[in-house]
């Protein structure tokens, strides 16, 4: 396969990506709401879209590539997370924006080439208060109480994303039951504030936005595209959040669609249950890096399942992940060339089992300390010098002994057919 072949959700098949003619390539991923650190399952569509970017990077050049991924940092659990612990709702952002762009670099995932923040685009000329006025001006969209809220029933194509029927669309919605709505469907574009929480003026009184409209209003300002390439993100949020980002974008736009290819993330597992913070059984990045799992290993993990596919996370996965790094290494694999399989929608298990080449675009095989990282070569070196000496005077005893006292430290000593000695971190 010599071209890009991706899975669009909204026509459910592979379709070849072709870039349009004297235009960036341009990618959106919906980020995290910084109100906690993000958990593995979170990183995992971090790591998958990392990878795209990586991929459409070596394919047609870094500058021609802008992909945009956000930080959502105004939020209900934001505001309830500042109450608790007594700061600003800036206070608790800031931090655990801090935390999820250590944690992500940690993995490999390389800096966006933007990465908004929703505070940042609530005004301007095509921000989420002069995109509510146009849904608005247009019939789209009414105000109810202090709420600006999208009118579901005026958009004939509501759920071509999802593929699912209005009732059952209206049954799964995590919308507010308002007496308010023309429509149960409906869903909130700006909502007032208290005196007491987060508020920006608008022609609608002191309110916030909804989550829905903050990442249509940051595609078109940062991206400057009405319609963009491709739009990614957890396959959880195809419906309600991305049916409905397409929904207004489409509105707003004359009718212009949002994305040309929507890509979504299967879930990661613990056992056959989601992870998720609600259920209480997550693992964060963060946990794993402090309990001396490389970052390397855990997105090596992290890509061993096809990108669409669930993936049960465990000690084994990681311990699996380790030990083929481990013989990728020791083989020197190389960080050039692309493998095949990567333009077939991502194939990252062929590309991965038959890995001569391409570390650089899957993101690994770079850590040069891969084997002694964590280790200071001189505080073992007169061992060395000591075991070598008695390997040459053909002292077998002293040399295992010296040998076996390095292992209970971590440190494995590895003799090539050549005599020369080499050590690596267990």
């Amino acid at each position: 396969m010599s071209q890009l072949c991706l899975w669009n959700t909204a026509t459910r098949q592979k379709e070849v990506f072709a870039p349009r003619p004297g235009r960036p390539i341009t990618l959106y991923v919906c980020g995290p709401t910084v109100y906690g650190r993000a958990h593995i399952g979170n990183a995992r569509a971090a790591v998958v879209f990392d990878l795209l970017f990586r991929l459409l990077r070596h394919l047609h050049g870094e500058t021609r590539v802008k992909y945009a991924r956000n930080f959502t940092d105004i939020d209900d659990k934001i505001m309830a997370r500042a109450v608790a612990e007594n700061v600003t709702p800036a206070v608790i952002a800031t931090r655990y924006e801090a935390a999820y762009r250590d944690d992500m670099a940690a993995l490999g995932c390389l800096e966006p080439t933007f990465t908004p923040r929703a505070t940042e685009h609530i005004e301007g000329p095509h921000g989420m208060i002069a995109m509510i006025a146009a849904l608005v001006a247009r019939g789209v969209a009414y105000e109810a109480e202090g709420h600006v809220l999208f009118e579901v029933a005026k958009f004939d194509r509501y759920g071509s994303l999802s593929h699912r029927p209005m009732d059952e669309m209206v049954a799964g919605a995590r919308v507010e039951v308002a007496p308010y709505k023309r429509g149960p469907a409906d869903f909130v574009l700006w909502k007032p504030s208290t005196p007491d929480q987060p508020g920006w003026d608008s022609p609608w009184g002191r309110g916030r936005p909804g989550w829905h409209i903050e990442c249509s209003a940051m595609i078109r300002s940062v991206l400057d595209e009405e319609t963009i390439d491709i739009h990614g993100g957890g396959l959880d949020l195809i419906f309600p959040h991305h049916e409905n980002e397409q929904a207004q974008s489409c509105c707003a736009h004359d009718g212009a669609p949002l994305a040309r290819i929507w890509m979504h993330n299967g879930f990661l597992q613990m056992g056959e249950t989601k992870m998720s913070k609600s259920l209480g059984n997550i693992v964060t990045p963060r946990e794993l890096l402090d309990a001396g799992w490389p970052g390397e290993a855990i997105r090596l993990a992290l890509l061993c399942a096809h990108y669409r596919q669930p993936l049960s996370w465990s000690d084994r996965l990681l311990e699996q992940a380790r030990a083929q790094l481990d013989r990728l290494y020791r083989a020197g694999g190389s960080r050039s060339g692309l493998p095949g399989s990567l333009l077939d929608d991502l194939n990252t298990p062929e590309a991965l089992a038959g890995l001569p080449a391409g570390g650089d675009v899957l993101g690994l095989l770079g850590a040069a300390d891969w084997f002694t990282a964590g280790v200071e070569a001189g505080t073992i070196a007169d061992d060395l010098v000591r075991y070598r000496e008695a390997r040459a005077a053909r002292d077998w005893a002293r040399a295992d002994a010296i040998r076996d006292a390095l292992m209970a430290q971590g440190i494995q000593l590895e003799v090539a057919k050549d005599g020369s000695v080499t050590w690596r971190k267990l």
